[in-house]
């Protein structure tokens, strides 16, 4: 278990995002009524229901969770560099917190996207950094 003490921000990092995840889910389902939903039950596409923009912001971290957990549990075991790891998964925590907040608070599109853009990047070069580590 010693080797993990080094990636101790990129473990957190998975928990928090998984109860992030669970409350965003928990509060995807506040204020859905049958007028405001579609045939599939889902709300009505409307930015400007803050009901629509909570089931947005719930969808996607859902879409973020693969690619975040698969980078960064490999970045662990392949060993890349612990800072790194370490501080890229804690921008990505600290994002998609923004990213959340300014869905559901805003209509905001522009800093929903840069958040958005800045968790990627985070996930990409995790998962650059984990390939180049477990090949070279």
């Amino acid at each position: 278990m010693e080797y993990f003490d080094a990636y101790s921000h990129a473990i957190a990092s998975l928990a928090l995002w998984s109860v992030i995840c669970l409350v965003l889910g928990a509060v995807s389902t506040q204020g859905r009524t049958a007028e405001n939903r579609c045939a599939c039950g889902q709300p009505k596409r409307d930015y400007s229901d803050v009901v629509y923009r909570r089931g947005r912001a719930f969808a996607n971290a859902i879409e973020m969770n693969g690619p975040f957990i698969a980078a960064t549990v490999a970045g662990i075991l392949a060993g890349a560099a612990p800072f790194w790891v370490n501080l890229l998964a804690s921008i990505f925590i600290v994002s998609r917190i923004v990213m959340a907040v300014v869905h559901i608070k805003t209509e905001n599109q522009p800093m929903r996207s840069v958040a958005w853009a800045i968790g990627m990047f985070c996930v990409f070069i995790m998962a650059l950094m984990a390939a180049w580590t477990a090949i070279f």
